[in-house]
């Protein structure tokens, strides 16, 4: 079993594993602020983070995906244009990342479903990861019963009175979140329903179970909340138990489904320099009609990636596919085609 696994991504994932639990048993005070009852929790998270580490690892080790990785970085760090490529980087970030606007030139009911369900779960991350680790706890105010103390690795970071607006954002945010996250999947859904190339192309594993899980956990924790709220802790204790059910499922998932898509997305940035700078290296000519049809670094990278994956492309002439411009690459076909009829051959 374990000569079949790739040693590199094991070894990175089990150093991020290893990374992580030092920074929980740290963050706590040494688990002197962590909650065993959530230890399920941790243990979910410490296995996606593994999982998804080693996937990640196995992903960028692949030829095309590892081009585009290093020369991507390479483009970043030349000389005399660090400055201007870490605004770049910023504005990339903030329209690929923040606003998500690639999205929104598919459609703009596809553009709301992906950002509400993307920031309602970043939300949900940046808020629930802490407390499950550890990181940041409640306590009362010793000067001041009514008032609640914020405490971040051990410091106080901030005081508000119970019953203040602030207090009310601060115990709800969940809540908001799984709201954003429901209306998102509202709109996922009615496309996922009714968009004919959509239901040509989805299935079950890939496109309906995770909508499923993000559901089953949002739908949990809203009703955990009607409970304390609305219902004198009704049933409170089973709900818990199927949210956290709910919850470690999802976490279990991250690494194998769909969600997985969110950890490669930030490492497309990189693909946006790769084509700027393409567009102005000289073109590659094509050796049939001589005309360019693509930037001469994509074609050398190209035959780079071929021959780490053993495909040899070179014709007997010593010529390249890859130096054959789309349209002779048509044209040769057909030709080929026609003289495996009789008919003349490519000239």
């Amino acid at each position: 079993m374990l000569e079949s696994l790739n040693r590199k991504a094991l070894a990175n994932s089990l150093l991020i594993s290893a990374l992580l639990v030092a920074g929980i048993y740290f963050g706590s005070g040494e688990m002197r602020y962590f909650d065993p009852a959530l230890t399920a929790y941790t243990c979910a998270v410490v296995f996606a983070a593994f999982g998804v580490t080693y996937r990640y690892s196995v992903w960028l080790q692949k030829p095309p995906t590892q081009m585009y990785w290093r020369r991507g970085w390479q483009l970043f760090f030349r000389a005399g244009k660090l400055p201007a490529n870490l605004l770049h980087m910023l504005r990339l970030f903030w329209e690929s990342f923040v606003l998500q606007t690639f999205i929104s030139k598919r459609s703009p009911v596809r553009w709301g479903a992906h950002v509400l369900i993307s920031w309602g779960c970043i939300l949900a991350i940046m808020v629930t990861f802490p407390l499950v680790f550890g990181w940041v706890h409640f306590n009362s105010d010793p000067h001041n019963p009514a008032a609640y103390q914020a405490i971040v690795f051990g410091f106080c970071a901030a005081v508000f009175p119970a019953h203040s607006l602030a207090g009310w954002f601060t115990f709800h945010i969940l809540d908001f979140s799984a709201v954003m996250i429901l209306a998102g999947m509202a709109l996922a859904m009615r496309r996922r329903v009714s968009d004919r190339g959509a239901l040509s192309l989805q299935s079950f594993s890939m496109d309906f179970l995770p909508l499923l899980l993000l559901f089953s956990v949002c739908i949990t924790g809203l009703m955990l909340t009607m409970s304390a709220l609305w219902l004198r802790g009704y049933s409170y204790s089973f709900i818990a138990q199927l949210h956290a059910f709910s919850v470690i499922l999802t976490l279990l998932y991250l690494p194998f489904g769909k969600f997985f898509h969110i950890f490669q997305r930030p490492a497309n940035l990189g693909v946006h320099f790769y084509r700027e700078e393409s567009a102005v290296v000289p073109p590659a000519l094509c050796v049939r009609c001589g005309e360019p049809y693509t930037s001469s670094m994509h074609v050398q990278d190209l035959k780079q990636v071929l021959d780490e994956l053993g495909v040899n492309y070179v014709f007997e002439d010593g010529t390249h596919y890859q130096d054959v411009c789309p349209a002779c690459r048509r044209r040769m076909l057909a030709a080929n085609q026609l003289q495996a009829i009789g008919g003349p051959g490519f000239l």
